[in-house]
């Protein structure tokens, strides 16, 4: 059996800060300790040492993996890895989520030919938008997410890990979501799971017999020490 961790970074926000799209443009530092703490604890707690420590190279990740290694006790060296980093929101990066949606409603109206919508119109539809990227990874227009490319990614690299080893890889959101491919089926795996990982938050997945499959998704690890 091979065991895939895979870690989402800790919070960027500090509360009563409102939010935006962060992704590959924006390398925002983690603003608290607790959540990526709270993955190596966790892991420790389950005996789930990794063999090898791959990051993300941005700021957020690359400290989550940091604090969590040192949980841990291992002194790990921190792998940086390119093809996970975050996605590109293009147009909406760093933009609040209130934004986003009437930019998305706006576009996407424009081109189904309905002029002059009502906020009301408008939200519903940028709201549809993101639902489907929530719910199914499909992502709006205009953001640079290549959908083939993230998928193969998780695949071959499930594939290139040894029998027996543990690896831990810490991204973000946008990226994370895509990793049930790895999966036999994975329109049934959003059917049945929140593929929108909370910060923080941890899957595990376990191959053996020729098959991978997720006996933890989305846990909230730094709520279960």
């Amino acid at each position: 059996m091979k065991t895939l961790i895979i870690a989402r970074h800790g919070n960027t926000f500090r509360p009563g800060e409102t939010p935006t799209r962060v992704g590959a443009n924006t390398d925002l530092p983690l603003v608290e300790e607790e959540r990526a703490r709270g993955i190596g604890k966790y892991l420790k707690k389950k005996g789930l040492m990794p063999t090898k420590v791959y990051s993300a190279p941005l700021q957020r990740t690359m400290q989550t993996a940091a604090f969590a290694v040192e949980e841990l006790g291992t002194n790990q060296e921190i792998i940086p890895l390119d093809i996970f980093t975050e996605i590109d929101y293009g147009p909406d990066e760093n933009k609040i989520e209130d934004d986003v949606i009437a930019r998305i409603g706006k576009d996407y109206l424009a081109k189904e030919g309905k002029t002059n919508p009502s906020e009301e119109e408008i939200n519903a539809k940028g709201q549809e938008v993101i639902d489907l990227w929530n719910e199914k990874a499909i992502p709006p227009e205009g953001w640079h997410v290549d959908v083939p490319k993230l998928t193969s990614a998780w695949k071959d690299f499930g594939t290139s890990i040894p029998e027996g080893e543990t690896i831990l890889v810490v991204s973000s959101n946008g990226v994370i979501r895509f990793a049930p491919h790895l999966t036999a089926d994975y329109d049934e795996f959003c059917k049945t799971h929140d593929i929108k990982v909370a910060t923080g938050g941890v899957c595990i997945f376990e191959y053996e017999n020729g098959e991978w499959t997720s006996p933890e998704w989305n846990v909230k690890a730094f709520k279960s020490v």
